[in-house]
């Protein structure tokens, strides 16, 4: 991507990474986000009032802020890019915590090691935002394992 790249680009990175609507659930038209760049450029990180949003790496990918997770848990079918925890690990995600393999209790079929991810309540509610560890397969079948490395928690309720 070029170092003047644009919203409409973001957009269209974030739809490829996340699937169709990802891209104006992230950046919506009808309100001002900022973008911050290196300075060749390059876009690094997209922020707003409420938070940051996506980091862009130097790979062409993004990795999730915890309002981006939320963005994209609105935008997205349930449990698309997400990984669902019960009562018991809800605390530790806020807190900023892993997520391991026996305390997972759904995840999005298209879920791949290496995957952006939003780890969610049963409720659907946010609790963070990390990487991928398994395959959701993996994730269902394992019981011992860590299954997201948590970037970024929530926070307290």
């Amino acid at each position: 991507m070029s170092g003047d790249a644009t919203l409409e680009d973001l957009r269209t990175v974030a739809d490829y990474q996340f699937g169709a609507g990802a891209g104006e659930a992230l950046f919506p038209a009808d309100e001002d986000v900022t973008v911050r760049r290196s300075t060749s450029g390059r876009p690094r990180q997209v922020t707003c009032d409420a938070g940051r949003i996506v980091s862009y790496l130097t790979d062409g990918r993004f990795t999730l802020g915890v309002e981006g997770g939320r963005r994209l848990r609105s935008a997205l079918p349930h449990p698309e890019y997400s990984v669902v925890v019960g009562d018991e690990s809800a605390p530790f995600v806020r807190d900023g915590k892993n997520v391991f393999a026996k305390f997972v209790g759904g995840v999005g079929e298209s879920v791949r090691p290496r995957d952006e991810v939003v780890v969610v309540h049963e409720d659907d509610t946010v609790l963070g935002v990390g990487r991928a560890e398994l395959a959701a397969a993996e994730m269902r079948d394992f019981s011992s394992g860590m299954a997201v490395k948590v970037r970024s928690g929530a926070g307290p309720e």
